[in-house]
């Protein structure tokens, strides 16, 4: 069964918004209370966030599907939805977070290191929220906005100081059980490392963490045995350690051909030529393993390699060896640029951004995307003419309706707001000239106008008489 998954696709959904709420306070007495239509909640987030006690992909390999919960509606009264309740999914420290064309979306290193991978929706505004002076009684609310829909890719890489690479069987466990408290699985036979293991050396005062990366064979950068899935657990690492078999039963391998082959598929993987290395010779408690140690070392030495011959199984040379990483270690810390603190960058959208865009397609619709005209066309409810009319006067403000007519766009044309596989499509009809005083009394309510005056009321209906007797003055009969 399966204990360590390094790799996942996960489906996450953000909640939904809750819808705004369409009511009128009612009274004893009181027949005309007013609008108040509380506020849908917002959708809740789908969240990553480093947890260190957390080392595997393997509760979402089991579970890709991830939902937040949905905010709930507004109700009457003023009293506004509850928000949804974000998903908050724990991932291992070095977590890659990626779409699935492969582009990296964030790069999670640190404990509570986090990132939002599905925004929540709007809570859609009540009609006690919408009344203004000159809408008082709106008799429509706002659709809460859906959340977002993602799938995206985790991939874990380890976040490590030192990596053991080599051959399957080199040692390499045996050597991180001796240097380290970790218990990885041993045995003599290929293949029997099948995750990374991870332990904490103390050399004076420097720890550092050391993985065991399964074992590599060669084609392992094309996918051959189980180096690809586990190369990129390499990458984060800032010293690497050549371990190398003395003591091999296998005539056609010796300790110089395995690193020829090792330090190849690392070049075909890419980006690792620059780490530090250095060499372990391993197993020299075997005769023949110390005599072939003696005989290569000059050769390795004039490479340029710093090497160690080492037993891990007589514990033999290990305090050289980690005090040696643990300098090389405290060296590439220290060529590491400081982190610095924590910016927030301002960056003010241009003053002639107008969030829009309007596009002639070949297929003569014109397609409006943006932010804003997208958002309030989700919002809208399209069964309520009041509803659409409040859209209408929001893109006429906006200059959606400039932008068609400069576009080329003419009475009956088609036209689109939103992407092509989720847009709405309607024939447009100008309503530049006069349409925006228009729309901007829809939803008043002259009930709710304050009453003239006995004195007002008596001169106006006198000033209609009169104007009436004048009309019937300049009457002439045939």
């Amino acid at each position: 069964m399966t204990t360590f998954v390094d790799r996942v696709e996960l489906h996450v959904a953000a909640g939904n918004g809750g819808h705004g709420c369409a009511s009128v306070h009612r009274e004893k007495f009181k027949p005309l209370g007013g609008p108040d239509g509380g506020n849908g909640g917002r959708g809740g987030d789908v969240i990553l966030v480093v947890d260190q006690s957390v080392t595997t992909l393997l509760d979402y390999h089991h579970k890709p599907h991830r939902n937040a919960t949905n905010g709930k509606p507004g109700e009457g009264g003023n009293r506004s939805g509850k928000d949804g309740q974000d998903l908050i999914l724990p991932v291992p420290d070095g977590t890659v977070v990626q779409d699935k064309a492969g582009n990296v979306l964030a790069d999670l290193v640190g404990n509570g290191t986090s990132y939002i991978a599905a925004q929540g929706g709007r809570g859609g505004l009540g009609n006690a929220a919408l009344s203004s002076a000159r809408r008082k009684a709106p008799g429509f609310a706002l659709l809460g906005v859906p959340g977002d829909l993602q799938d995206i890719v985790l991939e874990l890489k380890t976040v490590a100081d030192v990596a053991l690479v080599g051959y399957p069987s080199a040692g390499k466990s045996s050597l991180i059980s001796v240097l380290s408290a970790a218990k990885p699985k041993i045995a003599d036979y290929p293949f029997t490392t099948l995750v990374p293991n991870l332990g904490v050396v103390t050399a004076g005062s420097t720890v550092y963490t050391i993985a065991d990366v399964p074992g590599l064979i060669p084609g392992a950068s094309q996918g051959k045995g189980l180096g690809l899935e586990f190369l990129r657990h390499v990458e984060r690492c800032s010293v690497l350690v050549h371990v190398l078999d003395t003591a091999t039963l296998e005539s056609e391998r010796d300790p110089l051909s395995d690193l020829d082959i090792i330090e190849e598929e690392l070049k075909q993987y890419g980006g690792l030529g620059n780490r530090p290395r250095l060499v372990v010779l391993n197993k020299i408690d075997v005769p023949d393993g110390k005599d072939l140690a003696e005989m290569v070392r000059p050769d390795l030495e004039a490479r340029g390699y710093r090497v160690f011959e080492v037993s891990a199984v007589a514990h033999l040379g290990l305090k050289e060896l980690s005090f040696a990483l643990a300098e090389m270690v405290g060296a590439a810390r220290a060529a590491k640029p400081k982190e610095e603190a924590t910016r927030i960058v301002i960056r003010p959208k241009a003053v002639d951004d107008t969030g829009f865009t309007v596009t002639l397609e070949e297929d003569g619709l014109f397609r409006v995307r943006g932010e804003k005209p997208e958002r309030w066309v989700r919002q809208t409810d399209f069964n309520n003419d009041e509803a659409v009319g409040y859209l209408a006067d929001r893109l006429n403000r906006l200059g959606v309706e400039d932008a068609l007519m400069k576009a080329g766009a003419r009475g009956g044309d088609g036209v689109a707001i939103g992407p092509e596989d989720n847009a709405v499509v309607f024939d447009w009809e100008p309503s530049v000239t006069a349409g925006a005083e228009m729309l901007g009394r829809r939803g008043e309510d002259h009930r709710f106008e304050e009453p003239r005056p006995a004195t007002q009321r008596r001169r106006d209906k006198q000033a209609e008489r009169d104007e009436a007797t004048q009309e019937f003055e300049g009457f002439e009969p045939f």
